[in-house]
């Protein structure tokens, strides 16, 4: 296995951002940081094929991977641990199947643009707020970091398997999901956020390329993203009342 400049930046960056969740206490906040598109973009261009319909239904299969393990363990009493061993595992064996059979055209990545942004809509209003407690790790981030680091850095290992779907799979949440155990219900409510924020950007970064190449199509689908997650935010958090 060979790694590349984007390879080392992806380990660099996922690895800081799981870090960074675990030690920061309040659920919103982890939950907001867990939003930001580091590994998207990273994966990206480390992947070098540009933006098309395999990313955008990553997202589909985020939100499964946010409430699958939430589900396991909340409801189904399944260790944590095993919970997001087995929704990681689901999450590369659907990728691993819809990518032989994706149309790889413009009219699909259209049509999944607008249904991820349908259900992603559908969730964001449906799911309700819920108090939960908040938490940090008590680990030194000596010992953290480089468990996190191991954990990304197999993950990077599957990038030629999973293609697009690699850039949407779950490194940070795989990474920070046993940090953020208690709330999982915040966390999994944040993933129609991201869907409705990250839709936009791969939008603009799909239109773009072409003429600015992949790394500028990325900064300016981030400018776009950037608008879409503050306002959904505020409104999420105004729902949420006060902390």
């Amino acid at each position: 296995m060979q790694f590349g400049l984007w390879d080392i930046l992806l380990l660099i960056g996922v690895s800081a951002q799981a870090t960074a969740i675990a030690y920061i206490y309040h659920p919103k906040w982890k939950a907001l940081l867990y939003s930001v598109p580091i590994p998207f973009t990273l994966a990206t261009l480390s992947l070098g094929t540009g933006v098309g319909v395999t990313n955008v239904t990553g997202l589909l299969l985020l939100l499964g991977y946010g409430h699958g393990v939430r589900l396991l363990h909340q409801k189904l009493g399944v260790n944590v641990v095993l919970s997001i061993v087995a929704t990681g595992l689901g999450y590369c064996g659907a990728a691993t199947a819809l990518v032989g059979v994706l149309p790889q055209t413009e009219a699909a990545f259209w049509a999944a643009c607008a249904v991820v942004m349908a259900v992603g809509l559908l969730f964001f209003l449906a799911v309700p707020y819920r108090e939960e407690p908040g938490h940090k790790t008590p680990l030194p981030v000596w010992i953290k970091l480089p468990i996190v680091t191991l954990v990304i850095l197999s993950l990077i290992a599957m990038k030629q398997m999973l293609q697009g779907f690699m850039t949407m799979f779950p490194m940070v949440g795989l990474a920070a999901a046993y940090e953020k155990r208690y709330s999982l219900w915040t966390f999994a409510r944040q993933v129609p956020v991201l869907m409705l924020s990250c839709v936009p950007l791969m939008a603009v970064s799909h239109l773009a390329q072409p003429y600015v190449g992949l790394g500028a199509s990325l900064l300016l689908g981030w400018v776009v993203f950037a608008g879409a997650l503050f306002g959904t935010t505020l409104w999420l958090w105004a729902k949420s009342g006060p902390e």
